[in-house]
Order: structure tokens, then C-alpha cells, then sequence
């Protein structure tokens, strides 16, 4: 079948949307691209002619999704995967439409399984738990029950956070250390989901300027576009030790670092109280003291 270059836009669109987020109605499609019910109509009759073992109507729903056999029209690339769910479905536009699952990140991607990351966003957008095959670092491989919540990009590897039913709390999983992912029965308690994870809801305001140890911080501030010589960011709790380690910022009190590998200071170090991911901040002390 002979396709525009639009309508191959869109049927790419709807084919994401289906398989990342586990659902897709007609009126996404008419949201992302400004079209009427009739043209998001035809697509969809398009999509399910040319791919007819990936779509099912869900009676009950009142929406598609991916049948167990879904085998995708079009190449799914990371990159463009990850960035779609990081910034949202509209290509760099500012559309005012809603991301399909939580994720925030300073940007850098890596490589994820895509059928892996399929599973896990779908759990997560449904609200459901999974069990998966983990690669941890101090226990090896090992089957976890955890509950997705959000995505977020380190700067260096995706991770997905999610509520660990294990230690009943929630947690930092690295994406490409899921190595197998068992869809699980049944919905998951409010208490596992991103409204009580008290981490990801507090946002930590950092204040960042020169290393005191810099002979030139005026080249430093120009670096980072700094006004008045601080540059301030939000970020979630969750997130800030990420942060800091990626950008190599000093978090010691007493800015004790080399400040030839560490051209920043946070100035503000006791924002970071009660931060659980603080510790892998440079300059703070492993068991949580920022003195």
C-alpha cells in the first residue's frame, strides 16, 4: 500500500502510542496531529490492514491494544523511543499534550531492550506490578516484584523507578540490568504508586556556583550562563544526587575537592538533608552525613 509521508507520521504515531503505553484511542490520534474523527478513523483502518495481528479493539475499554503477537510495522529506534517519552509524542512541538508515562532526565540516552521497555511502560501506565529478572550489582541476578511509577535518565543509563514490594519501599532500577519481565495479575495499592513516593514528589532547590578553588570563575559562570554568579535549579529528590554526580558539582560543606576535576560547588549543602539520593553526590559521605 502506497503511503504519505503523513499518514506514514501518523500510523507510526499510533503504533507507539499502542505499544508503550498498552492503549490508544482515536482521539490521541486526533490530539497529536489536529485532525478530525474521520481522518483518525481511516488510519486506524489503514494500520489494522497492513498489521492486522497487532491491534484489538477493546470492547470494554473503548480503546485499542497490542495483541500477545504485536510485531511492529515500523523499526523502533531508542533513541527516538526514549525521547518521545521523555519530552512527549509531539516531535520537538510545543503541542500542549500530556506525556505518556511520568519521565523526567537531563537527556543522555542509552540503549534499553525495546520489548523490555514496552513491558514496562505499559505496566506502568496501567498501574500494575511486574516481576522481573534483575542484574544487581551486590546480589546478581534475582526475580523482584516491583510496581513502575516513573522513567528517569540519569544522565548516563535510564532507570525506571518503581516501588520494590520486597523491601517495601521505592527504588532506582537500571533499564538494561531487566532482563526478563513477567506481566502480573491484578492492580497495585495507592501506597505503590508515584503519589507515595515522597522522594519523587519533593523537589530540592540547588544552588550552585564556582568551586571556590577555581583561580577564573568568571569563565566558569560563563560556562554555565550564570546570573549573579549562582546558577539555581529545581529538581526532584529522587533526581538530585544524579545531578550532582553528573555534572561532578562538589557537595562537601567545606568544598574539599580537587577543583580541577570539580569546577562546581553546591553552596547550599543542607538542602540536601533527608535527600536520599544524595549519597552518590560527590563530597558526601556514603552513610548520608553532608558534614
Amino acid at each position: 500500500m502506497e503511503l504519505s509521508q503523513m499518514q506514514r507520521e501518523r500510523l507510526a504515531f499510533l503504533e507507539l502510542r499502542a505499544f508503550f503505553t498498552g492503549e490508544l484511542r482515536r482521539a490521541d490520534i486526533e490530539s497529536r496531529f489536529g485532525i478530525k474523527p474521520a481522518a483518525a478513523s481511516r488510519d486506524l483502518s489503514i494500520y489494522r490492514e497492513i498489521a492486522p495481528n497487532n491491534l484489538d479493539y477493546d470492547q470494554a475499554g473503548r480503546c485499542y491494544r497490542p495483541m500477545g503477537g504485536f510485531e511492529p510495522f515500523f523499526k523502533f529506534h531508542s533513541e527516538r523511543v526514549l525521547a518521545w517519552l521523555l519530552q512527549g509524542f509531539g516531535d520537538g512541538l510545543d503541542l500542549g499534550l500530556k506525556q505518556a508515562a511520568p519521565c523526567e532526565g537531563p537527556g543522555q540516552l542509552v540503549r534499553p531492550n525495546m520489548d523490555i521497555l514496552g513491558m514496562v511502560t505499559r505496566s506502568l501506565c496501567a498501574r500494575r506490578a511486574i516481576r522481573v529478572s534483575y542484574l544487581s550489582l551486590s546480589s546478581g541476578s534475582k526475580w523482584r516484584e516491583i510496581v513502575p511509577v516513573a522513567l528517569a535518565d540519569n544522565g548516563l543509563r535510564w532507570h525506571v523507578r518503581a516501588f520494590d514490594r520486597e523491601r517495601r519501599r521505592f527504588g532506582d532500577f537500571v533499564l538494561t540490568r531487566i532482563v526478563k519481565v513477567q506481566e502480573l495479575d491484578g492492580g497495585a495499592d495507592e501506597r505503590e504508586l508515584l503519589g507515595a513516593d515522597d522522594q519523587w514528589a519533593r523537589i530540592v532547590d540547588l544552588e550552585i556556583v564556582p568551586h571556590p578553588g577555581v583561580k577564573q570563575p568568571k569563565a566558569i559562570e560563563a560556562d554555565y550562563g550564570m546570573d549573579g554568579g549562582v546558577l539555581k535549579i529545581k529538581t526532584r529528590a529522587a533526581l538530585a544526587g544524579y545531578v550532582l554526580r553528573r555534572w561532578s558539582i562538589d557537595a562537601s560543606p567545606d568544598h574539599r575537592l580537587d577543583p580541577a576535576s570539580h569546577h562546581l560547588w553546591l553552596r547550599n549543602t543542607p538542602t540536601l538533608y533527608g535527600v536520599e539520593s544524595a549519597t552518590l553526590a560527590p563530597g558526601v559521605d556514603p552513610l548520608g552525613s553532608f558534614a
